[in-house]
């Protein structure tokens, strides 16, 4: 007779393995090649609560969703409409020279329909301008950017880029410093803006009350002060390039060369600011901002910045061709003159972070003297928001 087992029905017998067979569960293998330290192979069945897919298959998927949303972003980016203008402004002086190049180079024109160059001529149509919202990107005096700021001017400072540019030029040889100019009178462009300020601040340094021993003679503009040394009706000027230059240029021309007389730069104000106050020879003067909602688009900010210091570099590099470009959209100067005044100007495009300790250091003697120059105070953190690290 044959021997008869006993029959087990399917759930008995994982329930009761036979002897000797191991009753292996495959999703606990999986689970023990996951890394699962409390589940292995041959561990006792518990529920399963939900379907899990493999750490390979999630990882992939990870991956996937990370390259659909790189490339719907970048597509989205590269489809964003252009802005329909921007405007660029600046005065007739060497902080618009790289403005107007990107002008003509078209180094924008991806950004925007039109990008055109508008020169502003006192620092009370640019404060019109800053305060109305008729530029995008705005060449301005630093003080004057923190006053506008500080007056709730939607602007921030994004770059320095002129750091010696003022000259005093006389008609006397022998003027070699401040002190040399007791008693005389002398043109001033500017009245309470840059020049001014830093005429008054090294002034003071050296005991000098410009109220009492200085006649000053203020008039609109550097290039009006060079109209006055020039037609003698002056005899002494503190001049911005490049119209310092250009007072050098027209009285070394026919015809002016018949009236006019011979003229020499004197003092060089970068070297009495470097000297009076034991720091670097150069004065934070003028930068560029970036104005209303233009803020909130730091890709564009950046683009920005990054092409007004390859312009900027263009410009000292061919100094010839720019001097010409800046006459053509400035009728006051000459392409001569514009060409002189690259070669004795510290020009150079730094963020503003890396400019910021000399910002506040020059703030700092404004506040001092007279709160009103920089709004009333020191500009806060969000006036410096702009600056990018290289």
């Amino acid at each position: 007779m044959h021997d008869r087992r006993p029959s087990h029905d399917h759930a008995d017998h994982h329930a009761n393995p036979p002897r000797g067979l191991v009753f292996v569960d495959r999703s606990a293998r999986r689970l023990a090649c996951e890394g699962r330290p409390d589940v292995g192979a041959g561990a006792a069945i518990r529920p399963r609560r939900g379907f899990a897919l493999p750490a390979w298959t999630r990882a992939v998927m990870h991956v996937c969703v990370v390259c659909a949303f790189l490339l719907v972003t970048g597509i989205v980016h590269a489809q964003a409409p252009k802005l329909p203008k921007l405007t660029l402004a600046g005065p007739s002086a060497a902080v618009s020279n790289a403005l107007i190049h990107m002008v003509d180079s078209g180094a924008l024109n991806d950004l925007a329909e039109v990008v055109e160059f508008v020169p502003w001529r006192d620092p009370d149509q640019l404060r019109v301008m800053a305060l109305d919202g008729r530029a995008d990107v705005l060449a301005m005096p630093t003080n004057v950017a923190a006053n506008l700021y500080n007056r709730g001017a939607k602007l921030q400072l994004i770059n320095v880029s002129t750091w010696g540019v003022l000259w005093l030029v006389s008609r006397d040889p022998a003027l070699k410093s401040l002190a040399d100019l007791r008693g005389k009178e002398l043109a001033m462009p500017f009245r309470g803006d840059m020049p001014d300020i830093v005429l008054q601040l090294l002034a003071e340094q050296q005991g000098l009350d410009v109220r009492k021993d200085l006649q000053l003679r203020y008039v609109a503009s550097p290039v009006d002060a060079m109209q006055l040394l020039v037609m003698r009706r002056v005899d002494h000027a503190l001049l911005a390039e490049p119209a310092a230059s250009m007072a050098l240029r027209k009285t070394g021309s026919f015809p002016l060369s018949v009236i006019a007389p011979e003229l020499h730069r004197s003092v060089d104000l970068q070297q009495e600011w470097g000297r009076v106050f034991a720091r670097a020879a150069r004065i934070p003067q003028a930068g560029i901002a970036v104005m209303g909602a233009l803020r909130e688009r730091p890709e564009l900010v950046a683009r920005i910045e990054a092409e007004y210091a390859r312009s900027l570099a263009w410009c000292k590099d061919n100094a010839e061709a720019c001097g010409k470009a800046v006459a053509a959209r400035i009728d006051l100067l000459s392409p001569e003159a514009v060409t002189d005044s690259i070669a004795v100007s510290q020009l150079e495009a730094v963020s503003v972070a890396d400019a910021r300790a000399e910002l506040e250091f020059m703030f700092g003697k404004l506040v001092a003297k007279n709160p009103a120059l920089v709004g009333g105070k020191l500009p806060d953190e969000g006036f410096y928001a702009g600056a990018t690290k290289p």
